[in-house]
């Protein structure tokens, strides 16, 4: 700036020195071009003019730039505290975010199954039940003895002649089978509906599961998706089972002698050495070019070999036997010369270390179920803790408690309107499960028979809250509050809760079917009961109302 104005004085300087006024000739004579010259001086004067606008305007300019360039400066400096600032508040509202997702799933792992507040969810919820006639303890009560109870009264004979007749089979299958290189097959346990009392819906079907473990030197490593293992959401509830000899170490060498290190072999039993035979591990019922015990195959050896051991006894008896389902491994169905018929499930299952958990080889526990991941991939059924469980409680609820009088009810009229509408997506599984979490959830003395009406309410708006929010968490997985009588093993009380209901946010179509058929249930709900049910004076029921209040 100060060269500009230097410049400026320069010129005016220069102008004012050259101006003819300044310097007059000698003689004071006006040369004959003086109109010439002071033409070439007002143009040399116009000139500088220009020249100094032009200069101030470049000096303004700069001027301009410089206090844009300090003004931009300033806004990046602020920008930057800004971004700083803002960064900050992201940052503490991601740990706030977090911390509340924390403890939602602390809160959720803890209080899933506490449904202590039930009565306000009731209010909140129950919108199904608008307009919907619910049935009063009397019809209920001549309902449960009309159509329950006289229709499994024959229920404990039938569990006592197939147990008999099983045993017999499976003691023929053992003689059968070759003790040196096929699965050896331990005694059958009774689980499921029929001996937990509460099977209504006819054919009555005993499941028995079948543990077997393999021929020595062999064991069983099992493994489940809440081992440590990552597994995939599809996978979650399922385990793989590899077939090893019982004296090989997990890193494959079975001199277990010495510890060796990650970069060293072991020349003794190198891995080309401890490697068996494809015929060998297909033999021992494992997938193709693996060592994972494969269903499939498994499958085919049961079947094979039960129908080795009937061919050997069946002159014994005077009925016939046949697999009733081809793609259930034990699904048997025994045909009298009469005509009738009792059927039964003998599965095959392995046992899950120590514990009365299984392996099932074909569990369909739910129609909403997936497909199975593959072949090696084996479903745990915990049937036998929830048989226990059962058990366990009973004992400490009023005489001719209404736990399994509501759950038989629900199953019945599910059952019907099914028939009625077509398959939905709810199991009777499912409503065990509702009335398990029930049984924990509420004190004992609320499952006292005439208080069979609330409770089967709770059943409906429990199932209906569920269906809801789409979330029917497993009873015994990621449950902390299992009672320690029963022994439940503890890597499964600390799993991630497992949703039953998980299916229905992948299968819309299948969700609203089945939401249509609750619905459609609880309007029919009356009519099917009254279907059943012996008439019963208004007076009688008017006073038992009374009585009720």
């Amino acid at each position: 700036m100060p060269v500009g104005i230097f410049r400026v004085c320069l010129l005016v300087i220069t102008a004012i020195i050259n101006h003819p006024l300044f310097f007059p000739k000698e003689n004071g004579t006006v040369p004959e071009n003086t109109e010439e010259i002071i033409q070439k001086m007002k143009e040399r004067e116009e000139t500088l003019r220009l020249e100094q606008l032009r200069l101030e305007q470049e000096i303004a300019d700069r001027e301009a730039t410089e206090k844009a360039l300090e003004k931009a400066a300033l806004v990046v400096e602020e920008s930057k505290e800004e971004k700083v600032r803002w960064d900050m508040w992201t940052a503490l509202s991601m740990v706030i975010f977090l911390l509340i997702e924390l403890w939602r799933q602390d809160f959720q792992e803890g209080n899933w199954q506490d449904i202590g507040g039930e009565e306000d969810d009731m209010a909140v919820l129950g919108k199904a039940f608008k307009g919907v006639t619910f049935p009063n303890k009397a019809v209920l009560a001549s309902f449960y003895e009309k159509r329950i109870l006289g229709t499994t009264g024959d229920m404990a004979r039938m569990r006592e002649m197939v147990e008999g007749f099983a045993d017999d089979l499976l003691e023929a299958l053992r003689s059968v089978c070759n003790r040196d290189a096929d699965m050896e097959v331990e005694d059958c346990m009774g689980v499921g509906s029929m001996y937990e009392n509460w099977r209504v819906r006819k054919p009555f079907v005993c499941d028995l599961i079948v543990p077997f473990a393999p021929p020595e030197p062999y064991c069983f490593r099992c493994q489940t998706w809440c081992s440590g293992d990552s597994f995939p959401p599809d996978e979650q509830g399922y385990g793989t089972i590899k077939v090893c000899r019982a004296d090989e170490d997990v890193t494959g060498c079975i001199c277990d002698k010495t510890k060796l290190g990650e970069d060293m072999l072991c020349l003794l039993h190198s891995q080309v050495n401890t490697t068996r035979p494809n015929s060998e591990m297909e033999d021992l019922l494992c997938f193709k070019n693996t060592q994972y015990l494969d269903a499939d195959q498994v499958m085919k050896w049961f079947q094979i070999a039960v129908t080795k051991a009937w061919n050997r006894i069946s002159h014994k008896y005077e009925f016939d036997l046949s697999f009733s389902l081809l793609d259930s491994p034990g699904a048997l169905k025994i045909k009298f010369k009469s005509g009738k018929s009792i059927a039964f499930n003998l599965t095959p299952v392995v046992q899950y270390e120590n514990s009365d958990v299984y392996f099932i080889s074909h569990f369909p526990w739910s129609s909403l179920a997936a497909d199975v991941p593959s072949s090696t991939h084996w479903f745990l059924t915990f049937a036998v803790y929830e048989r226990r469980f059962i058990h366990l409680v009973s004992k400490t609820l009023p005489a001719n408690a209404c736990h399994v009088s509501c759950l038989q009810i629900l199953s019945f009229l599910h059952g019907k309107q099914c028939s009625l509408t077509g398959p939905s997506g709810l199991t009777n599984y499912h409503l065990k499960t509702v009335m398990l979490h029930l049984l924990q959830a509420r004190p004992s003395q609320d499952w006292a028979p005439e208080k069979l009406e609330a409770r089967l309410q709770d059943m409906l708006k429990f199932l209906e809250k569920s269906l809801h929010e789409k979330k029917l968490y497993h009873f015994f997985v990621g449950n902390e509050k299992v009672p320690a009588e029963l022994g439940f093993p503890i890597i499964f009380q600390r799993a991630e809760p497992l949703n039953l209901f998980r299916p229905f946010v992948l299968r819309r179509d299948v969700y609203r079917k089945t939401v249509d058929t609750f619905h459609e249930m609880l309007r029919n709900m009356s009519a099917l009961i009254n279907e059943y049910t012996v008439h019963i004076p208004l007076a009688h029921t008017n006073g038992i109302r009374k009585e009720s209040l």
